[in-house]
């Protein structure tokens, strides 16, 4: 487990998420620590994939512009079909930790999205909380950082109307709900 400190929003439209990114972004917080991640909504009809070109992963799906803009300005991503959840992008170093949740076994029935958290300490209760929004087709936003940087962010996050905004302190293992 690699213990950090996190803070993670919940959003009901991808605009909001956008304007969380952007306001980190705004204040200086760096974006290498910062990860969206959130389910597409089904294809149906339309067609949906990844591609790589020139070294850039590209989306095609409904979220095909969000995605691919937030790819090109954040560190990692990757595109998964989750059973029991769906089609789910990420973009940011969460990526790296579900990639490594997919090589180690499953963790009391936690999807490999969950297993991904966990191994950044967020407590199991939490994310049961956010893969339900996830399948709901909510967006997580997930930054990491001291507890002056997490603290800060949650004030800069609270502009951009998230549902819900949730603190871990690894430290003092301390769950703080704004």
């Amino acid at each position: 487990m690699l213990p950090l400190n996190s803070i993670v929003a919940v959003y009901e439209t991808q605009k909001d998420a956008e304007v969380g990114v952007r306001d980190l972004r705004l204040v200086g917080f760096d974006l290498k620590k910062v990860s969206i991640r959130g389910r597409e909504h089904e294809a149906g009809e339309h067609v949906a994939g990844c591609y790589n070109v020139c070294g850039r992963m590209k989306y095609w799906g409904a979220r095909g512009g969000f995605w691919n803009d937030l790819w090109r300005l954040l560190i990692g991503a990757a595109w998964f079909v989750i059973p029991g959840i769906g089609r789910v992008l990420i973009a940011g170093p969460l990526t790296v930790w579900v990639v490594g949740a997919l090589r180690e076994p499953v963790i009391e029935d936690l999807s490999a999205l969950g297993a991904g958290l966990h191994a950044i300490s967020i407590p199991k209760a939490s994310i049961r909380r956010y893969e339900s929004a996830i399948k709901m087709h909510k967006l997580l936003l997930v930054a990491h950082g001291s507890t002056q940087e997490v603290l800060k962010s949650r004030e800069i996050l609270r502009s951009s109307r998230p549902e819900e905004i949730d603190v871990h302190f690894v430290d003092e293992e301390v769950h703080c709900a704004a």
